[in-house]
């Protein structure tokens, strides 16, 4: 039987969302668009049951506190996906009373390029927490100049997709996050945007330390780059070179963001210039 997204008409719960449901919510506000398997994954440390976790989404989204966007109905066989959510107003008001609101810098963009990337940046928290490591989201960074996103690279600004940083027991590593699914050309002649020509501005905010400058950054700047195709992630690493280090890549075939897939990605080996290898978590 098809599934039907369009949101019950509200009816607040007689209780105040748990803190569980509150640890979703924070999650969303800082990741993105979270599907129900990356939800259950978050707290799967303090409850295991599943079909406990997809009941309670439903009651939050039928009391008005989440909703489910349209833009994961646009694919074939929908139907056998899990449910994507996302925050309502009443859902950000909620979590407002319990902690500062994140969700100036959650990514920007077409819709499926948005879920990408908060799909990926939230099952790097997930695997390092669950490696004892801690994760520094990007409203954290922002914070230490009160600094936008966007970095002045000569006369142009470069807008990572998603910014972090991972405490490990010997330091802090800062990461930029890129997603390609083949939207823009690998090189360009004229002034459109290209692979080679973000990389090129990446090379120069490293050498210039514009991240340090632009952020207050004192660690590493290291570039995450998620391609969609196989084919795109090899026309990209022939780019790579000694001048561009710290340089990473990774692919995965699904059309859709899997929580397995994710999972994997994060915990996997990054690929690099020279058959240099970087794991995350």
């Amino acid at each position: 039987m098809a599934q039907h997204l369009k949101s019950p008409k509200a009816s607040r719960p007689d209780s105040h969302p748990t803190a569980r449901e509150l640890r979703w919510f924070a999650h969303i506000d800082r990741h993105g668009p979270q599907s129900s398997e990356f939800l259950y994954e978050l707290t799967r440390d303090t409850h295991r049951c599943r079909d406990t976790s997809l009941r309670r989404l439903r009651a939050l989204r039928e009391a008005g506190y989440l909703r489910l966007p349209p833009q994961q109905r646009q694919i074939a066989k929908a139907d056998f996906n899990p449910y994507v959510y996302d925050l309502t107003p009443l859902g950000w008001d909620v979590l407002s009373c319990e902690k500062d609101l994140e969700r100036y810098c959650r990514p920007t963009g077409h819709w499926w390029h948005v879920y990408w990337v908060s799909t990926l940046t939230s099952a790097i928290e997930i695997q390092g927490t669950r490696a004892g490591l801690e994760y520094i989201p990007a409203a954290s960074i922002l914070a230490l100049k009160n600094a936008p996103l966007a970095i002045p690279v000569d006369s142009y600004k470069l807008i990572p997709d998603q910014l972090f940083a991972i405490k490990y027991p010997d330091g802090y590593r800062a990461f930029a996050v890129e997603v390609d699914r083949g939207t823009e050309p690998v090189r360009s002649a004229s002034a459109r945007k290209s692979l080679l020509a973000s990389l090129e501005q990446y090379r120069e905010i490293k050498a210039q330390r514009l991240h340090s400058k632009h952020y207050g950054l004192k660690s590493p700047l290291f570039v995450l780059w998620l391609f969609a195709a196989e084919t795109r992630r090899k026309a990209f690493v022939t780019l790579l070179g000694p001048e561009h280090p710290a340089t990473f890549t990774s692919v995965t075939s699904n059309l859709v963001p899997k929580w397995d897939d994710m999972m994997n990605i994060s915990k996997a080996s990054w690929s690099g210039a020279e058959d240099g290898r970087f794991f995350i978590v």
